[in-house]
């Protein structure tokens, strides 16, 4: 994969989506995840999810969408790590795999419960998978976590690190 592929958007289509088809990631994940994890940040989804444009929901809120991100989300769990995120493509994403509520005025509200239990189990596979790597993904787990607005407690580390 090129660098100018690298700044291209994933657009995900309708067909990938109604099928489940991940093979838009596939230039992506093909790349050996340290290689992914040094460009962290840098893939930008695009959904090409067809609404009436009378449909008042979010993409987060369409099943079809929804399911094909949980379905991106189990097959590539580090694709949080390296989304995008000061453009909303790691907002968009944790929208898709975490319950939460639109507001006009305020934007994607989480539940916090919800959230809590996706950053936790997040955060242990990820570290876990990061003790196989030449360099620890801790910062890039917390950037990520600050991302959607979530704060991680020193203490958690110490916990991990006992076991």
């Amino acid at each position: 994969m090129d660098a100018q592929s690298r700044t291209q958007p994933v657009v995900v289509d309708a067909v990938a989506i109604q099928t489940l088809d991940l093979r838009a990631l596939n230039p992506w994940m093909e790349r050996p995840l340290t290689d992914l994890l040094i460009d962290s940040a840098g893939l930008e989804l695009q959904y090409n999810w067809p609404r009436d444009a009378d449909d008042p929901r979010e993409l987060s809120e369409c099943p079809e969408p929804r399911l094909w991100a949980l379905r991106a989300d189990a097959v590539h769990p580090w694709l949080p790590l390296v989304l995008e995120r000061s453009g909303g493509s790691l907002i968009q994403h944790v929208a898709m795999v975490v319950p939460h509520d639109f507001s006009p005025s305020e934007g994607i509200r989480f539940d916090p419960q919800a959230l809590e239990i996706w950053i936790t189990h997040r955060f242990m596979l990820l570290d876990h998978l990061g003790k196989h790597l030449p360099q620890s993904q801790r910062g890039n787990l917390l950037q990520m976590a600050a991302t959607i607005g979530y704060e991680v407690d020193a203490a958690f580390w110490t916990l991990l690190d006992q076991r």
